[in-house]
């Protein structure tokens, strides 16, 4: 960890193991920076209590094979710092002084709630916690003080939250004038930068299942029984691929297929590399000349040769529980120690500094 870099912090909340949806809404981005940024990796296990509050083993577990999948994708926990939500209690201070300052209507106005609500059918059965949640993930974020976060883009709502809450912190409390260019907030004087999302190369990856509720396709996700994830065997791979939602008015391999909004073909477009093999079979598959199983596999292989590695050093680190325990107390200690000194600095500037505090974790 080199902390002359600028700082990013992303993460994931723990509810399964990663999946291919993480691997090109973020795991690419985070190793691509590595070497260019102080990386801050969150295990958001609190929030999984939202939806999962009965479940607590099934959290536990889901943290570990988060961070396995982290350490088996390759990052690295000597240039990067893996930890856990909830032994950083810094972050629930700064959540309580951050949600005296976003209006109720504002919260409910945030369309990613919205949307999770609805695709997991929640309807009126959600808890309070579930409301908090995009308070808390303020919080994940602006204890770290980031430049830049790596997000997928259902998470934008979530960070213009966080980019609003920063403003209102540094105006009211660091003198800051509204006026002042976002990029320029912690020059003029400001505590919190008003950050910068960065998104993957592919913005929402749709799972293997067909549309929602709603027609459209549902992006891919654990709860929707629709995801490929990082560890799965090749023949799973093979099982879930074999049996894709594709163009649904197609019955015969010999009638003409639609490309678009296929997720078949959103798959190659993602992860085939072979761009010449692509653009030859779409048109083979628009005049009906190529069936779907062809396609299908061709994926397998492309996907199989992705995983392949992955799956490799996941069972090294499955071999050794030690050494992910290691990683994760070494990355809360790291953690802890920025957290705990954007607390003080908060405090300051809100004028409840009363006594000092020290904060350990063995």
């Amino acid at each position: 960890m080199d902390g002359n870099l600028p700082r990013i912090l992303t993460g994931d909340t723990p509810t399964g193991k990663l999946h291919l949806g993480h691997y090109v809404g973020s795991i690419e981005n985070r190793l691509a920076l590595q070497d260019q940024y102080d990386c801050y990796f969150i295990i958001a296990n609190k929030h999984a209590f939202t939806t999962r509050a009965d479940k607590p083993a099934e959290i536990r577990q889901s943290v570990i094979d988060i961070a396995t999948d982290y350490l088996a994708a390759g990052i690295d926990p000597g240039k990067s710092t893996i930890f856990i939500q909830s032994e950083v209690p810094a972050i629930d201070e700064l959540a309580n002084y951050f949600g005296m300052l976003i209006p109720y209507p504002r919260l409910m106005r945030n369309p990613t709630l919205k949307d999770e609500i609805r695709d997991k059918q929640l309807g009126d059965n959600y808890p309070f916690g579930f409301l908090w949640y995009p308070v808390g993930q303020i919080a994940d974020i602006l204890a770290f003080r980031p430049a830049m976060v790596p997000v997928g883009e259902d998470q934008l709502p979530h960070l213009e939250l966080t980019r609003e809450v920063a403003r209102r912190f540094d105006q009211l409390y660091c003198g800051v004038d509204p006026h002042t260019a976002d990029n320029d907030y912690v020059k003029a004087g400001g505590l919190f930068p008003v950050i910068e999302p960065k998104l993957g190369r592919v913005k929402r990856l749709v799972g293997t299942g067909g549309p929602g509720p709603s027609g459209e396709l549902l992006k891919m996700s654990k709860s929707l029984n629709n995801a490929i994830f990082l560890s799965d065997e090749a023949d799973v791979v093979q099982k879930k691929v074999m049996g894709m939602y594709t163009d649904p008015k197609r019955l015969r391999a010999t009638d003409p297929g639609t490309i678009e909004n296929n997720p078949l073909w959103i798959f190659h477009e993602t992860f085939n590399t072979d761009t010449a093999w692509i653009a030859e079979q779409q048109e083979a598959y628009r005049q009906g000349k190529v069936g779907d199983v062809v396609i299908k596999r061709k994926l397998v292989d492309v996907l199989n040769t992705l995983i392949a590695p992955i799956r490799a050093r996941r069972r090294q680190f499955e071999s050794r529980p030690d050494d992910v325990m290691d990683a994760l107390l070494a990355g809360t200690q790291r953690a802890n120690a920025v957290a705990e000194e954007t607390l003080t600095l908060a405090k300051q500037k809100l004028k409840q500094d009363y006594f000092g505090r020290k904060l350990e974790v063995s």
